[in-house]
């Protein structure tokens, strides 16, 4: 009745649905921040009652001073959190398994943004366990998809177009990560760069209000700090820049390295002979087992960063983390624990950018800034060489130190960094889960359905055309008793010269002196983007995003001069809506 309620308000206000999108985007920033405020404390929550009550059970079972083997007993609480992990995961919402962002990236793309109300509740609770019990995870990731689990339950409910609750997921991932780190443009830049896939104007304006609005809400209870209390840094000196390049080269292979252990850990825990609910428990006693010598594995590992920042880590400890992190995270996610990939980026970016720079400053003391410099650029390209985002790597550290300064190696080792892992290996973190399920998303879509059909599908044989020499007068008499909004402008011959639409002709409107004196060639403009009719629709897909056209012309191969038929935009999306369902069917 309520959601009704708000309907007709809306109705009565005359909001159109774009309106409306706006409005609900706000709801969901504030929505998502008081969720990311929630998690915080839940986690908080769990980890007093697997730490702080354990340490008072053992401090009342043998007095203050606690028996040698203490430590020992370290592996027996992730395995305690991995049993109650496993029930939520596999009974309720296997969703929440892993990190999470694959599910929503497929949701946006294959689902129409659709997203079951629970998966909210259930990831926010296993993740909660999962990390507060020294799950080697983030954050980052379950706020996200709680975030857009929140949107796209909005948009279910006020029952807006699939396009629409695809932005309101976007806004949800936008505000998870604009409250987690106090990052609003970090937030933005995620959504639409990693979940929407799109840029345009009309998803930018409500995913940049959800994501401020959650920042404002969480900076209300928290107050403005950036998430790491870090040092200033600056570039000492022009010849840091190809250290910074060299360091990229290493945290690129480093960053491919995390992403197909983790890939590699998941299949192995698929393939294991063990009831399911039982498999996140292993994976808790193995990362035990490690945290007894090295309990800086353990949770999100944010004290390690500080001090790996501040320069108060040893080289040795270093080197051994960068390995032992990436194994710790691989065990709880690949067990199917919930947690995020983010900050085990961040850590592993920190000491390996940290030992980088205690080396070359050793070597050229003179020319390099303290290792703590190279750590803080070292987050960034670990992020970029997992998730292959690199304006967000860039955004979310800069965001997250409010340093200015670092500005400028942050960006050359994040670009190198990207470029590596890319060549090394195509998929993220995010996307190789989903392309061995056969699914290979791209900007928001999934291009395996627009990979297996031809243009020649799609196409359609009824357009119009004009002649080269037809005057201005003319043209404005042939578009205004035509239904088309775009014109194949042919010569005498028949040959294809190029496309003219309104939005070519409207200057001309009021110069009526010009009616006889422009013709259709004076409009076409050289170089007229055309497509074979056996060429895909993925690349299809790929010259609409790059251009703004709304209708491609399509030749025969052989014959780049005549035109067989045309690919129309909206043909093209609705096509792959329609072969989208028939896959998901299947």
């Amino acid at each position: 009745m309520r959601i009704k309620t708000i309907s007709l308000i809306f109705e009565r206000l005359k909001l159109s649905e774009t309106n409306s999108l706006i409005f609900l985007s706000v709801f969901v920033g504030i929505a998502t921040g008081f969720g990311a405020l929630g998690f915080r404390a839940l986690i908080e929550y769990f980890n007093h009652v697997f730490f702080g009550l354990t340490d008072q059970v053992l401090t009342q079972a043998f007095g203050q001073g606690q028996p040698r083997g203490y430590k020992f007993y370290l592996p027996l609480i992730p395995l305690l959190g991995g049993l109650l992990v496993g029930p939520i995961v596999y009974k309720f919402a296997r969703e929440a398994k892993g990190h999470g962002v694959p599910e929503v990236m497929n949701a946006v793309a294959r689902l129409g943004g659709i997203i079951r109300p629970r998966v909210a509740a259930a990831k926010a609770v296993a993740s909660a366990i999962c990390i507060g019990s020294g799950g080697s995870a983030g954050r980052e990731g379950p706020i996200i998809q709680i975030g857009s689990a929140i949107g796209s339950t909005i948009g279910q409910m006020f029952r807006m177009s699939g396009d629409r609750v695809r932005i309101l997921v976007g806004c949800g991932s936008a505000a998870g990560i604009a409250a987690v780190f106090n990052a609003p443009l970090a937030g933005v830049l995620f959504a639409m760069e990693i979940i929407l896939g799109d840029f345009a104007i009309r998803t930018f304006a409500p995913v940049l209000l959800s994501s401020v609005v959650a920042s404002v809400v969480t900076r209300a209870f928290l107050g403005n700090n950036p998430a790491f209390e870090v040092p200033s840094y600056s570039l000492v000196s022009a010849w840091e820049i190809p250290l910074y390049i060299i360091m990229g080269f290493v945290i690129g292979v480093v960053a491919v390295s995390f992403t197909r252990s983790l890939d590699t850990f998941e299949d192995y825990f698929d393939r294991l002979n063990l009831r399911n609910w039982l498999k996140p428990a292993l994976g808790g006693l193995l990362l035990g087992c490690i945290a007894i010598f090295f309990p800086q594995i353990l949770a999100d590992g944010y004290q390690t960063i500080t001090l790996t920042l501040l320069g108060d880590m040893s080289l040795f400890l270093m080197a051994v983390l960068i390995f032992l992190k990436m194994l710790a995270t691989s065990l709880t996610l690949g067990s199917g624990n919930s947690g995020g990939i983010f900050a085990p980026s961040l850590f592993m970016g920190a000491v390996s950018g940290g030992t980088f720079g205690v080396l070359i400053n050793y070597l050229f003391p003179e020319i390099t800034a303290t290792p703590g410099a190279y750590a803080l650029v070292g987050m960034a390209a670990m992020v970029a060489g997992t998730t292959h985002a690199p304006i967000t790597a860039i955004f979310i550290i800069y965001e997250m130190t409010l340093d200015y300064r670092i500005i400028l190696p942050l960006m050359v080792t994040v670009v190198f960094s990207t470029l590596v892992a890319r060549r090394l290996f195509p998929h993220s973190i995010y996307t190789v889960k989903l392309f061995k399920r056969g699914i290979d998303i791209r900007s928001g879509k999934d291009v395996n359905v627009l990979r297996s059909h031809k243009v020649s599908e799609v196409m359609s044989d009824e357009f119009e055309t004009i002649k080269t020499n037809t005057t201005l007068v003319e043209i404005f008499n042939i578009i205004s008793n035509s239904k088309e909004a775009y014109f194949i402008v042919n010569d005498l011959a028949g040959k294809l010269q190029g496309v003219i639409s309104f939005q070519d002709i409207r200057n001309f409107l009021s110069r009526h002196e010009l009616d006889y004196l422009v013709i259709a060639q004076d409009l076409v403009e050289p170089g007229t983007v055309i497509i074979h009719d056996c060429d895909t629709l993925e690349k299809a897909y790929e010259i609409f995003g790059l251009h703004d056209f709304g209708l491609i012309p399509v030749v025969a191969a052989g014959q780049p001069e005549r035109v067989k038929g045309v690919l129309r935009r909206e043909k093209l999306v609705a096509f792959y809506n329609k072969k989208l369902i028939e896959t998901l069917r299947s």
